[in-house]
């Protein structure tokens, strides 16, 4: 799915956090996003499912783009009471698509006739994936997708980013594991002040990774003094 993103804006109050923001999506590609915590990854995220109002225009050939799009969260949410099977029906009939063999296709091995809220931080974000995958969408948002979860759960996640790179479907990834990124990006954005400061294509991924690691380390542990 093509996504054209124009002169997206976001304030709270008299803030303003995105300050429009051009950006096209398209099928078949992987773009990651990066920035500073509180630079606005999530609030983007959230305009483009449409869960804030935004000044701009987010266009999706022709579709409602929440009508095809698969968004896991950085916590996802569960309501109460709900296992993860019936959580996964759920997902399932808001799409119309079948719900039938759910044990076959839990590929993350979850207990699914436990409740949800009962999951350790990294199994839900593996119930959230499997979620919206069922749901056979055409774009995704993953906002930390490798947050809390095993490493050979971050492996599967890798390939099912890579398969639905081949299936054609858009996925727009944010990531503090930067490694993660370089495996399975096509293009990186970096978010700033609001504004993308930079395009980032694989050929200047290890340049990105060298200015990220000297920001965020610089000269910061001369004081520790560790010998």
């Amino acid at each position: 799915m093509n996504v054209d993103v124009s002169q997206l804006t976001k304030s709270f109050g008299g803030a303003a956090v995105l300050k429009g923001i051009d950006l096209n999506f398209r099928s078949g590609q992987v773009y990651g996003l990066v920035g500073r915590n509180g630079a606005g990854k999530t609030t983007f995220f959230n305009c483009l499912a449409g869960l804030e109002k935004h000044g701009g225009k987010v266009a999706a050939e022709g579709e409602v783009l929440k009508d095809r799009l698969g968004f896991l969260q950085t916590e996802p949410y569960f309501p109460s009471k709900l296992t993860g099977r019936e959580y996964l029906r759920l997902f399932c009939k808001a799409r119309g698509v079948s719900d039938e063999n759910l044990d076959e296709r839990n590929v993350f091995d979850l207990p699914l006739d436990r409740y949800a809220q009962q999951y350790s931080a990294g199994m839900k974000k593996k119930l959230g994936l499997l979620a919206i995958l069922l749901q056979k969408n055409d774009f995704f948002i993953l906002d930390e997708p490798f947050n809390g979860v095993d490493i050979h759960s971050a492996l599967l996640i890798t390939e099912i980013i890579r398969r639905l790179k081949i299936e054609k479907k858009t996925v727009l990834i944010s990531s503090h594991i930067f490694s993660t990124l370089k495996e399975t990006c096509d293009i990186i954005y970096v978010l700033e002040d609001g504004k993308i400061a930079e395009t980032i294509g694989q050929d200047d991924f290890d340049r990105l990774e060298r200015d990220m690691a000297a920001f965020a380390i610089g000269n910061r542990l001369d004081a520790l003094q560790f010998g």
